[in-house]
């Protein structure tokens, strides 16, 4: 049963990190690094460089929360590890 927590815990570890790329590359990426390439197309009158800082990079979170959460719930049954 260790070594499967173990195998269990690596896997929640990957998931997370990859998930925390995803956040760094679109908060800081899109937000700030790539801005002024992102700022010559336009969604809405808005140049996409100010949208992904102002809510675009909101909308992404909220996304990656929903997955990790579904992620877990599969991993957690995987493991029957679940409630």
């Amino acid at each position: 049963m260790g070594k499967d927590l173990k195998q269990y815990w690596s896997r929640n570890l990957k998931l997370m990190a990859i998930l925390l790329t995803i956040w760094a590359i679109v908060s800081y990426g899109c937000g700030i690094l790539f801005v002024e390439q992102l700022n010559t197309i336009r969604i809405g009158g808005f140049p996409l460089g100010f949208w992904f800082a102002q809510q675009g990079s909101i909308y992404v979170f909220v996304v990656l929360i929903f997955v990790y959460y579904f992620a877990m719930q599969k991993l957690d049954e995987e493991f029957d590890v679940h409630e």
